[in-house]
């Protein structure tokens, strides 16, 4: 079986998890179902990439830990900072934590 390379696996990896265009205003909500609902579920319940709702390992972690899983990736998820800026990045979190409260 022929390896991919580095690019072509983050290429289709993004393709997979449904990376699109986000509008710089957009909403915690709208960046969420954008970039991350494909791998985290529509409702955070984990698909493709970890469950980020009520009661998941993220709950328990600090924003900062989110912050920079977003930002560099870890383990198969990828990098976003060339796709979010900080705003957006703190818009999702915000999203995710007030979803964690349901």
């Amino acid at each position: 079986m022929k390896r991919i390379g580095p690019v072509a696996f983050l290429a289709l990896a993004l393709v997979a998890c449904g990376v699109g265009p986000v509008p710089d205003d957009a909403d915690g909500a709208t960046i969420y179902q954008v970039i991350c609902a494909n791998c985290h579920g529509v409702d955070l319940e984990g698909r493709i990439g970890p469950a980020l709702g009520p009661g998941s390992n993220s709950a328990a972690q600090p924003d900062s830990f989110i912050e920079t899983t977003v930002r560099h990736g870890r383990g198969s998820m990828p990098s976003f900072r060339s796709t979010l800026s900080d705003e957006q990045i703190g818009r999702v979190i915000e999203y995710i934590r007030e979803a964690q409260q349901r």
